[in-house]
């Protein structure tokens, strides 16, 4: 019996797909949890819309992660840290200051997301990317300025 999977199920498939299983699995065990539903002409076209709507929702995030990667490369975010004598800097700049940073200027992004996940411990202007969506990269500014307070 070829069913459609309103969701993942494992060992059989994913959300969205027409799998073929035995009729009684299907009608005991996926129809009556509610994890498919039987392939019908209706049914089809229901999920012919729904990738529709999918693939038309994945293009607007897609957009907006374009527009706040442009909006990134022109930010610079501005960090003073401590550091002695010869430029050496007393601590470092971590992903979660730099996404703490971000939020004040209305970017939320996840931690998680940033791709150069190392400690900033230099003095100057270190670029950081970030992951915004499947194949957007943003690119941040970082400026650690020294203050001889040690």
């Amino acid at each position: 019996m070829k069913v459609i999977l309103k969701q993942d199920v494992k060992k059989v498939g994913k959300k969205g797909e027409v799998v073929n299983v035995a009729d009684g699995y299907a009608r005991n065990y996926l129809i009556a949890r509610g994890l498919a539903v039987a392939e019908t002409k209706g049914s089809m076209e229901v999920l012919k819309e729904q990738k529709k709507e999918e693939a038309a929702e994945e293009a607007r995030m897609k957009a907006e992660a374009e527009k706040t990667a442009e909006t990134l490369s022109k930010l610079t975010l501005t960090f003073r840290v401590k550091s002695g004598k010869e430029g050496r800097v007393f601590g470092s700049v971590s992903t979660k200051q730099i996404v703490e940073e971000l939020r004040k200027h209305d970017i939320r992004v996840d931690k998680r997301k940033i791709i150069d996940t190392y400690p900033i411990q230099s003095l100057g202007t270190s670029k950081v990317r970030v992951e915004l969506f499947k194949g957007v990269i943003g690119t941040i500014n970082v400026k650690l300025v020294g203050s001889e307070d040690a």
